[in-house]
């Protein structure tokens, strides 16, 4: 989780790492366990979906400094220290504009790992807020390899925490989170571990009903 910083969109906000979708995130090359086609069907849009995969790993990167990546099948580690400081100056051009993440995968022979990464759920801004967003949530394991390390450009403080821990911080009015923060934490809460989350996205077990309530909160139907 992260506190979003003040003076920007939603500030002080507790919210999960994320960002913009941009064109350059179209990268199918240099995606492995996902097509075009299949993120299409998966998102229920018809065109631009592997996109999404894309602008995911790298906001995640960027935001968290884990990157979902692999070399020759496999996960990516970061241990060795010259690497870790590599990847970190990688990581600082990205969010500067001075790197493209197709250059990354072609300098480091990375294919980004969209197969390790679910579509959770589907959120647009009701009609009545002064900005509104359209947005897609994954889930995704921890990768074994590596350490998060919040921007701290980006972010005015962040942890790890399992999803009832924040919804009791947000329930004592320690923390300030929204709707899709606060019913994502909702629906992992009741699951005993990573495992069972992965079974139920898989399944599309992990929303459940969507109800009017849901809907005028901003919810939207998977595809």
């Amino acid at each position: 989780m992260m506190q979003r910083p003040g003076g920007v969109d939603f500030p002080d906000l507790h919210v999960f790492p994320g960002g913009k979708v941009d064109q350059q995130d179209f990268l199918p090359e240099f995606v492995d366990g996902c097509d075009e086609a299949s993120a299409n069907a998966q998102l229920g849009v018809s065109g631009g979906g592997l996109r999404y995969w894309v602008a995911a790993i790298r906001e995640c990167f960027e935001e968290a400094g884990v990157l979902l990546a692999r070399r020759v099948d496999k996960t990516l580690e970061l241990l060795d220290e010259s690497e870790v400081s590599r990847f970190n100056d990688y990581r600082q051009q990205l969010i500067h504009g001075e790197l493209s993440m197709e250059t990354l995968c072609r300098q480091e022979g990375l294919q980004l790992a969209a197969d390790a990464m679910q579509y959770f759920s589907h959120w647009l801004t009701p009609e009545s807020a002064p900005r509104r967003f359209d947005t897609r949530f994954f889930i995704a394991v921890m990768p074994a390899g590596q350490e998060t390390a919040a921007h701290a450009w980006e972010t005015a403080d962040s942890q790890w925490v399992t999803p009832a821990a924040a919804l009791a911080e947000g329930h004592a009015g320690r923390w300030q989170m929204i709707s899709p923060t606060l019913v994502t934490l909702s629906s992992l809460a009741g699951y005993a571990g990573v495992s069972e989350i992965r079974t139920a996205v898989a399944r599309e077990e992990h929303i459940g009903e969507l109800t009017l309530e849901l809907s005028s909160q901003g919810m939207q139907p998977l595809r």
